[in-house]
Formats: C-alpha cells, structure tokens, sequence
C-alpha cells in the first residue's frame, strides 16, 4: 500500500498561500480584493 501524497504542514502551507504572502505582491493583493468583492468567509489559508 503506497503513502499518500498529501501531507500537510501548516507552516509551508501558509507561507506559500497565506495572507502575508498575498498581500507582499500586486497580483495576490487582487486575488484578495476579488475574495473580499465575493464576500468569501476565508480570504486565505
């Protein structure tokens, strides 16, 4: 039986996906603004 091939970490998970990561560059900051205009209850991880 192989492993599977997710393994989560919280720590990688948010330092390529969080908030703080978005908010660093022009893109990731729109990627916000269109979640926050959608009304998303989680903007990011």
């Amino acid at each position: 039986m192989p492993k599977k091939t997710y393994q989560p970490k919280k720590r990688s998970r948010a330092k390529e996906h969080g908030f703080l990561k978005r908010m660093s560059s022009k893109g990731g900051i729109k990627v916000l603004k269109a979640r926050r205009l959608k009304g998303r209850a989680k903007l990011s991880v």
